[in-house]
């Protein structure tokens, strides 16, 4: 689990800063978890689907199910997520 804080500075000022290859915006399609681990899948609006390994924790934190908005960021080859 990332800390908000790290997000945040990752993210800088403003979500909006992020460049558009960052950043896709989407609908959870599914959340498996298993474990430790939650498996988030996310259609986008561009024509791809977004699928993240984070752990269930952060996946229940964030009250992650099917059918609710959310976004993929990608950082180097990680995927967060955020809503």
């Amino acid at each position: 689990m990332v800390p908000a804080a790290e997000i945040h500075r990752l993210r800088g000022r403003d979500a909006e800063e992020l460049s558009a290859r960052n950043r896709f915006q989407g609908i959870v399609r599914e959340v498996k978890r298993e474990g430790l681990l939650a498996q988030v899948e996310i259609d986008v609006t561009e024509p791809a689907r977004v699928v993240a390994l984070i752990t269930r924790e952060a996946a229940e934190e964030l009250g992650l199910e099917p059918g609710m908005s959310a976004a993929g960021v990608v950082k180097a080859t990680s995927v967060m997520v955020e809503r």
